[in-house]
């Protein structure tokens, strides 16, 4: 049997002060031990501690601050650069409509599941609402972008409610990839009319099942209205594409005649 690498001694560094910590409660703008006593704690040299809180700070968990009163202070990871972060490394992996939908078929029954038992009516009042937002015609482009929008963060708010910390994030960072997604964008943009009333029958649908605490329904609503969101947007998306070919073959199609 093979025997697992030796770690990086600065690696073993990162994760014992990622434990620190956590174990001694600090917080954002609470200060690190000075280098010096991180050098005498972890018996490193200095280059080796520098390393790893340089690796620390690129993660975004802590800052360094030089001259007078300098040092290294932990920083809030917001959820926004923690996702910020995720994007940039899916940037090259052509990630599509269809790949993001694979995830949110599977997920978002599972967060809603579990947003059940906890959310209260003042969150049941937030989805009602948000769905006003969407119940209607855009009046121009910019309700129509609004629209789409919400349509997202009807169930970034059921994520809220989660009590699986994990499972809510993957779920928000998945719809803001659709947010993001250069082909989703231009399918949210377009000024044709959006067939929305089954998918908003599914969110009322969804609404009286968790305010009766029917986990089972939920699940179910979900599910079905997932697997019809992927079906619609896909189909959007083959619609847009033949219409990016069909004008592109036009101009062809004059220049030949000629």
């Amino acid at each position: 049997m093979s025997t697992p690498p030796r770690r990086k001694r600065t690696d073993e560094i990162v994760d014992a002060i990622k434990r620190m910590i956590v174990e001694h409660g600090l917080g954002p703008g609470d200060r690190l031990p000075q280098e010096r006593d991180l050098i005498s704690q972890f018996a490193a040299s200095k280059g080796t501690v520098r390393e790893a809180l340089k690796a620390l700070e690129v993660q975004g968990l802590i800052s360094v601050r030089t001259g007078p009163g300098g040092g290294a202070f932990i920083e809030r990871m917001s959820e926004g650069r923690a996702m910020s972060l995720l994007s940039n490394f899916l940037f090259a992996k052509n990630l599509s409509i269809a790949n993001i939908y694979e995830m949110r078929k599977a997920l978002e029954p599972l967060v809603a599941a579990s947003a059940t038992p906890h959310i209260d009516e003042a969150g049941l009042k937030r989805l009602e609402a948000i769905i006003s937002v969407y119940d209607h015609e855009p009046a121009d482009a910019t309700e129509r972008w609004n629209q789409r929008m919400a349509e997202l963060d009807f169930h970034g708010i059921v994520a809220e409610y989660s009590d699986n910390p994990i499972l809510a994030f993957t779920c928000r960072f998945l719809q803001r990839l659709l947010k993001d997604l250069a082909i989703a964008q231009d399918i949210y943009v377009q000024p044709e009319p959006v067939a929305r009333a089954g998918g908003i029958q599914h969110q009322r649908d969804l609404i009286a099942a968790m305010r009766r605490r029917d986990v089972t329904a939920v699940t179910a609503i979900l599910t079905e209205h997932m697997a019809e969101a992927e079906q619609h947007m896909l189909q959007l998306q083959a619609r847009l594409e033949n219409r990016f070919l069909s004008e592109d073959a036009a101009p062809r199609r004059k220049r030949s005649a000629r």
